[in-house]
This record gives structure tokens, C-alpha cells and sequence, in this order.
């Protein structure tokens, strides 16, 4: 079971598609990773605008709106997520504040609107984050201030592209979360 942590939605439960394709961000990382993003090196999550790539079910996005973000954007391709992702917007009468890219979140269209926050949680051990990062950046998808969450394999070798930092990285268990930022100056 997958359920929204806090906020307006708390305790909401969402929908998970059975089988194995899908794996959400569990409650307990979800809870570490939004008190993380409520240090103040990070944009405000009240009025944030956010990406929740490679969205699966939405839990990463809809735990944003629930906490004060003004818009999520998802970007999934698999029917079956989408399906679920819809579902759990529908179940939290989000459907204003949402909006869903049936795209692969490693070829994004360019971006209508700069994200405070972008999510990503792509399959672990698939090279997906290095690509899934050139596409935020080339489709203009990060606010100047903006951070973007990855949550990998702890052992998943990655390489961020040369215009990010690495501001935090934290392990949990087999997980790890990494926070990037554009490289100042």
C-alpha cells in the first residue's frame, strides 16, 4: 500500500498496479525525502512548481501538491501507469493542478513551465539517469533555483552532466537519493 505521507491528502491511499514494472517510492523514503527538501538550500514546496519524472504512480508529485505545490507535471509512457496515474490524480480531485505527458522522460518536449522540484525514479540499473538529466536541461525543464531528486540504486554507477552539483547524497538500505543543483557561478 502507498499512501500520501502529509499535508491537505494525508493518509489518502493510492492505487498500484500489480505486478513488478512499478515501484514506488515507499512511504518511509517519500517522509525522509520531503523533510530533506524542507532545508532552506531548497525552493519552498508552497506554490513550487514540480516535475514528477518517470511518475509510475504519481506518489512523488501528488505528495508535493498535497504539501502546498501549486502544479505537478508527470511525464510516463507505460498505459498501465498512466491508467493508475489518472486514477490517483482523480481519487485527490487534483485534476486542476496536474498535468500528464504520456512522453519518455529521457526525450522530453521542451518545457511550458520551469520546475522548482523535478522527481525522477526511473528503473534502477538501466542508464536512464544520465539521459533523463540532458533532457531536463535541454528542454529547459529547471528553474534557476531548482533542485532535482533522483532516487537510484545504491550501487547504480552514475555520471550528472557537468552542469549540475551534487549537493546532497543519502543511502537507504538498497536506495540512494541525490540532489543536484545548477553549478553556480
Amino acid at each position: 500500500m502507498t499512501r500520501i505521507i502529509a499535508g491537505r491528502h494525508r493518509g489518502r491511499r493510492l492505487q498500484v498496479p500489480e505486478g513488478t514494472d512499478i515501484r514506488p517510492t515507499t512511504d518511509r523514503m517519500r517522509e525522509r525525502l520531503f523533510s530533506m527538501l524542507a532545508h532552506a538550500r531548497y525552493p519552498d514546496m508552497d506554490g513550487a512548481h514540480v516535475a514528477d519524472l518517470f511518475a509510475g504512480t504519481g506518489a512523488l508529485g501528488l505528495e508535493a501538491l498535497s504539501r502546498g505545490a501549486a502544479h505537478a507535471t508527470f511525464a510516463e509512457q507505460a498505459p498501465g501507469s498512466v491508467a493508475c496515474l489518472k486514477a490517483n490524480i482523480a481519487t485527490l480531485k487534483e485534476e486542476g493542478r496536474t498535468s500528464i505527458l504520456r512522453a519518455d522522460a529521457t526525450r522530453l518536449p521542451r518545457a511550458t513551465q520551469a520546475c522548482d522540484v523535478i522527481f525522477m525514479d526511473p528503473p534502477y540499473r538501466k542508464g536512464l539517469v544520465a539521459p533523463a538529466l540532458a533532457a531536463v536541461l535541454s528542454g529547459c525543464w529547471l528553474a534557476e533555483d531548482g533542485v532535482i531528486v533522483v532516487e537510484l540504486a545504491a550501487d547504480d554507477p552514475t555520471e550528472f552532466p557537468i552542469e549540475l552539483d551534487l549537493v546532497d547524497d543519502r543511502r537507504q538500505g538498497q536506495q540512494r537519493i541525490v540532489f543536484l543543483k545548477r553549478c553556480e557561478g
